[in-house]
């Protein structure tokens, strides 16, 4: 993904050069030397160029020193660097510099990422340092950092080796994280009441339930929506967050109930890729292919553990991480993209910014037009895509199906994950929190203001017309959905079910008390 933009690139540019590498996760930083110092910002990277005089000594250390202390940390590049280069040139500067705070977090640094220990010098000295700069990437909160007396090290890393994603503190990221999406629903609580805003959140979860089958081209699947609503409405904000294999399977059999093919709940144990079939030439295109079964509980290990090392941080941040890492590590054979969008809500609610019985509509503002579903690809995009330009050329599909353990049968054929690991390990979800942070705020100040305008509106219209014609509750609601759906028409149906609507004066009367009260949206009402 990352390309050197200059003829004379330092730093992580200049690595990437020398050991041919080819990143997943975007740099964030990029330096150089030029003829005079200058910093400009060009598709979200930072360009920074030096003089002559800062260029660093053309070594591999010299340009690791500058890439820690001058851009933005990046795991991806120094797993892929470290695979290539081995523990000698650390294990040499770290033994030449045993108190410097960058020769300590590198040796650390190494031996988190390469599950390799090195030889700790016998006068290795120094105050602690963070492993990582917490003022350019989301870290541990301050109450889940370890000491680490090996290297002197205070190990903030909010995750484990096998998983721990790269959140970059831009501008637009820390703006986006500071959401504070308590105050937007408070604020919707002040204008409509408790009690209209709990009848809201009760349809708006059904809604919801059919907007995530809408999203997987199912959208006419009653049953199977009502059971989602329903897991939704019990599930959300309760127990332990389902992240471990036990309560994954539970939530797995909730959602997809009895009747499905799957024969085995909770973590597959086949290969599983994301794709659609080109009707016309019969081909199957592939848009990702997820982490191999055996990676799985290590991953969803290290999703705990961010959720638990970030705990008390931006409940923003905590939801995009889950919800997203969960759909890219996709543990499951059958309902990640449903358990994805319920981690949303989930997360919201365990960190409580929203309360019980509130569901953010999510899918329903994914699903409700084709730039927003545009949008919601785009950024799954942003790491499948470039993941899947690496290993392009590494997969295909065998002519025969193999039965998998779970009973899941696939003629994947893909045996190069080793290639794209380290993207899996430490993939860059800055812009997912950016893009649910925005989808957010207009799920409150649109969606749910709307939903709760029109409650509202409707109550006072079934109150209306109760006043023209005494009725049930379920006669008016009737009378009102036929108004605002067939423009004012009169429907034969609905006359011969309520004779008293033959009245063209009490049917007059009526219409204009709905036009009246749905002012704001009824232009189309007025005959």
């Amino acid at each position: 993904m990352m390309t050197t933009p200059t003829s004379d690139p330092i730093g992580a540019a200049w690595l990437i050069r020398y050991a041919s590498i080819e990143l997943v996760s975007p740099l964030y930083v990029s330096s150089s030397i030029a003829g005079r110092r200058q910093t400009y910002k060009e598709d979200n990277v930072i360009h920074n160029a030096y003089q002559e005089t800062a260029r660093p000594l053309d070594t591999v250390i010299a340009h690791l020193q500058f890439h820690m202390r001058h851009e933005v940390l990046n795991l991806e590049l120094l797993t892929r660097l470290f695979e290539q280069i081995g523990a000698d040139e650390v294990q040499a500067w770290v033994n030449h510099e045993p108190t410097g705070s960058y020769a300590r977090r590198m040796a650390f640094l190494y031996e988190w990422l390469m599950d390799q220990q090195l030889a700790v010098p016998s006068n290795l000295g120094g105050n602690y340092v963070d492993a990582l700069d917490t003022k350019k990437l989301v870290t541990s909160s301050p109450t889940q950092v370890i000491k680490n007396a090996r290297w002197r090290i205070n190990d903030n890393l909010a995750g484990t080796r096998h998983f721990c994603p790269q959140l970059v503190k831009t501008e637009s990221f820390t703006q986006a994280a500071a959401l504070d999406i308590a105050t937007m629903v408070d604020k919707l609580n002040a204008e409509f009441g408790q009690d209209l805003l709990m009848r809201a959140s009760v349809w708006m979860t059904l809604r919801e339930s059919k907007a995530s089958f809408t999203i997987e081209g199912e959208g006419k699947e009653l049953k199977r929506i009502e059971r989602f609503a329903d897991v939704m409405a019990r599930r959300t904000g309760k127990s332990d967050i389902p992240l471990d294999p036990e309560s994954l399977a539970e939530l797995q059999q909730e959602i997809l109930g009895s009747k499905t093919v799957i024969q085995q709940y909770g973590i597959r144990q086949s290969p599983v890729f994301v794709s659609h079939t080109q009707v016309n030439a019969f081909k199957e295109i592939v848009h990702y292919i997820a982490p191999p079964a055996d990676d799985i509980a290590d991953k969803l290990a290290g999703l705990q553990a961010f959720m638990k090392k970030t705990e008390g941080q931006s409940a923003l941040i905590r939801s995009a991480v889950a919800s997203f890492a969960f759909v890219y590590i996709h543990p499951l054979a059958d309902g990640n993209g449903r358990v994805h969008r319920f981690l949303i809500n989930d997360v919201l609610r365990r960190d409580r910014v929203i309360h019980e019985p509130i569901i953010l509509p999510i899918s329903q503002a994914i699903a409700e037009h084709p730039s927003d579903r545009y949008a919601y690809d785009k950024i799954l995009d942003s790491v499948s895509v470039p993941l899947m330009t690496q290993i392009r050329d590494h997969y295909d599909f065998d002519k025969q199906a193999v039965t998998y353990p779970d009973c899941i049968r696939s003629n994947l054929n893909f045996t190069s994950s080793h290639l794209v690991q380290p993207a899996w390990r430490f993939m860059d979800l800055t812009p997912h929190v950016q893009y649910l942070s925005a989808l957010i705020a207009h799920v409150i100040e649109k969606e749910m203001h709307q939903e709760s305008q029109y409650l509202r509106q409707h109550d006072h219209a079934r109150r209306a017309i109760k006043e023209i014609v005494e009725m049930p509750n379920s006669y008016a609601d009737r009378i009102i959905r036929s108004m605002l759906q067939n423009k004012g028409a009169k429907s034969n149906k609905l006359v011969k079910d309520y004779p008293f609507l033959a009245n063209d004066t009490v049917w007059d009367d009526m219409f204009s008390v709905v036009v009246q009260t749905f002012k704001d949206g009824a232009d189309d009402l007025d005959r």
